[in-house]
This record gives structure tokens, C-alpha cells and sequence, in this order.
């Protein structure tokens, strides 16, 4: 059956529609298909082609106020063990005690003298009797040579008068002896200070038979103390007489000093060598006690970084090393002391090297990064690693 014009024109416009909006959804599965890919493309590159934004430094020599620290155990500056140089004789009198300062020559302890003093008064007594014989014989002597010279005496009574001359003289120079060993252990029965200095300990009581080279006493000479501090072998050569420093104990509060020595030797063991440090008078610290120190070495060239380009990581400081390729290594760092911002550096750079300062923080190992100027700030404050990189979209 033929149709006729207007069905044959009813059934044409559906096929027409049909085609169109077919044609129009594949236009746009192609176009979304494209777009998401580009997209994907430019994401995925644009953090290499890019990086992350940073400040960089170059490392540089600066000289930095040092100071150096340093721990060690408070001692004597000289400490003078005091003894007896007589033995065998009760202590009769203590006169003082730890923690007392005395003054050279003041008396210390009184030993039992009554046995010297009796033969100090017997030899005093030998003495008298030997210079009696010598005048004795003296004048003999005198009279032998008168009558020699006038005949009436031969050269053999002369020569006899002139031996026994000689011989009181004698004798009185040994009984002189004898009376001055006396009178010198008598003087050693009284122990006296050997020199100023503060008590620091006592071993003697009294009623104690005292021993020849006993100790008695340990005395710190003057009262002066010093601090034996231990310091690193890198930092030793910078520590010289004569530096100021301040001495910290958690008990005893702050002193100052100043180093006294430093000596030559360094403890194979602990890699350690010792500046002396002498400690101004009043202070609270007693021998024994743990302080430490803080040297102050003056103006020292070092090698410097920015306090903001130091960061940690495993528990290790270091910095951001940036290479020629703008890829950054991590560099542990030893710290030698900060000042007026900047670290110094003992090990780990060294001159001319570049490294990060600002973005220091969000880096890992190997990031690809892009330097800014130093007035700029980062284009990002977040880790590269998941925040795209400017300019990416």
C-alpha cells in the first residue's frame, strides 16, 4: 500500500532527530575524553618541570661571638697536704677545723713537748759548759804564748795550750748543734699552717699519737677553687689564658672565671682535653661539685648558614644542600654555636656551597625546587610533594 506525502514526512523527522542528538553526544564523549586527558598530562608534570619554591644561600665564612662549652668537677687550684715532720708525740691541742681558713704560720695543732723542752734546758746547759772550757782555755792559750815569747816556755806546753784550745771550740760548735736540732723539734711540736688557704679536711684528733709524715690536714691554698673543664678536641685550639667565663652549677648558682691554663694533653679515650678555668672569690661552689662552663672565646671566623635553613631530620640536624640541577641533598650538620642569627658550622659544608633557607622545612631527599628571590616569600607553605607547584593549572 503506497503512503501517502504526510506520512512519508511524519516518519523523516524522527530519523532526523535521531541522527542529531547522536551526533552531538559523540562530539562530547571526544571533547571529555581530550579535556581529561590534558588534564592528567599537565598534572602529573607540572611539579618536576617546576618544583617547589625556596630561598637559597650561599655558605659563607663569617666571624661569629663564640662561645664554647664546656662541663667538668670543681677543685683546689693547689691543694697542700699539712703533716707532721717529728713523730711519736701525743696530740695535746686541735686548734681548728674544716671549712676554717687560716693564716700562714697560724698554729694548727700542739703536740706533747714536755720530753723536748727537758732536752732543749739540758743541752741549753751542755752549751754553757762548753763555752766556760773554751774562755778556759782561751786564757791559757794567752798565757802559753806570753811566756813562749819571753823564754820561759817551751814550743811543746805551747803547742798542748793550742790543742786544747781547739778543742773547747770544738765542743762548743757540737753542743751549739745539739741545742739547735733540739730547739727545732721543739718549734716542729706546734704544726703550723704552711701557707693561707681554707681547711678542707682534718684526720687528726686529739689524743692521737701523731706519726712523722702523717697527714694531718688538706688545706686549698689561698682558698682559690678552679673548674677542670672538659672540652672537645675541635673546639680546644680556639681556648686561650686569660679568656672570661661563666661557671653554672644547678646547686651553686653562677660565677665567673677566667681560664687559667689549657693543657697540652687531649684523653685519647674520650677525645677530651681540660682548660682550667679560675674561679673568682665568694663563690658558692665547694670542691667536687659539677658545674659548667661558658667560654667566651671572642670573634671567630666559621663557616655560617641562616638559623632558618637548619632543620632536623631523624633526630639529625643538618641543611638542604641545592645542586646544579635544582634537585636538594640533605647534608647533616655539626653545630659549633648561634649568633645574631646564624649558625656556625664545625663539619658537614663547606665554602660556596648553596642552600636552602626558606622552604627548608617541607623538602625531602632529591625534590626538584625553584630559588625565588630572598625577598619573596614560597609560592607554597606546604610539602612539595602534595601541593602541585605554581603555575601547574
Amino acid at each position: 500500500m503506497a503512503s501517502t506525502p504526510s506520512t512519508r514526512s511524519s516518519l523523516r523527522v524522527p530519523t532526523a532527530r535521531a541522527a542529531t542528538l547522536a551526533v552531538a553526544f559523540g562530539l562530547a564523549l571526544l571533547v571529555t575524553a581530550c579535556g581529561g586527558s590534558e588534564g592528567k598530562e599537565s598534572g602529573a608534570e607540572a611539579p618536576n618541570a617546576v618544583g617547589q619554591a625556596v630561598t637559597a644561600m650561599t655558605v659563607a665564612t663569617t666571624n661569629l661571638p663564640r662561645i664554647i662549652s664546656a662541663s667538668g668537677t670543681v677543685t683546689a687550684w693547689e691543694e697542700v697536704p699539712v703533716g707532721a715532720e717529728t713523730g711519736g708525740l701525743v696530740a695535746t691541742a686541735v686548734y681548728v677545723d674544716e671549712g676554717q681558713y687560716v693564716r700562714q704560720g697560724q698554729a694548727l695543732i700542739q703536740l706533747n713537748d714536755a720530753l723536748l723542752r727537758a732536752q732543749l734546758r739540758q743541752q741549753q746547759a751542755a752549751v754553757q759548759t762548753a763555752e766556760a772550757n773554751l774562755s778556759r782555755d782561751e786564757a791559757a792559750l794567752a798565757r802559753a804564748q806570753e811566756l813562749k815569747e819571753r823564754g820561759f816556755l817551751s814550743q811543746a806546753s805551747l803547742d798542748t795550750a793550742l790543742a786544747e784550745q781547739r778543742a773547747s771550740a770544738a765542743n762548743l760548735a757540737s753542743a751549739r748543734a745539739s741545742l739547735s736540732e733540739t730547739q727545732t723539734r721543739v718549734n716542729q711540736a706546734t704544726i703550723r699552717a704552711p701557707v693561707s688557704g681554707l681547711i678542707s679536711s682534718r684526720s687528726v684528733t686529739r689524743g692521737q699519737i701523731v706519726q712523722a709524715g702523717s697527714e694531718l690536714f688538706r688545706m686549698v691554698r689561698d682558698g682559690r677553687l678552679e673548674l677542670d673543664a672538659q672540652v672537645p678536641e675541635a673546639e680546644l685550639a680556639l681556648v686561650r689564658p686569660g679568656m672570661p667565663a661563666t661557671i653554672i652549677s644547678d646547686q651553686a648558682g653562677q660565677a665567673s672565671g677566667t681560664v687559667r691554663i689549657v693543657t697540652p694533653q687531649v684523653d685519647p679515650q674520650t677525645r677530651l682535653g681540660v682548660a682550667r678555668v679560675a674561679l673568682a672569690g665568694g663563690t658558692a661552689l665547694k670542691p667536687g661539685m659539677f658545674a659548667r662552663a661558658e667560654i667566651d672565646a671572642g670573634s671567630q671566623p666559621s663557616l655560617t648558614v641562616p638559623a632558618a635553613a637548619v632543620v632536623f631530620r631523624e633526630n639529625r640536624a643538618g641543611v638542604y644542600v641545592l645542586a646544579n640541577d635544582s634537585t636538594v641533598s640533605f647534608a647533616p650538620i655539626t653545630e659549633a654555636g648561634r649568633a645574631e642569627g646564624r649558625v656556625a658550622v664545625s663539619a658537614g659544608l663547606q665554602a660556596g656551597q648553596r642552600v636552602v633557607v626558606e622552604g627548608a622545612g617541607f623538602l625531602g631527599e632529591g625534590d626538584q625546587v625553584r630559588v625565588v628571590a630572598s625577598t619573596a616569600r614560597p609560592a607554597s607553605t606546604t610539602p612539595a610533594s602534595t601541593t602541585p607547584a605554581a603555575g601547574a593549572n
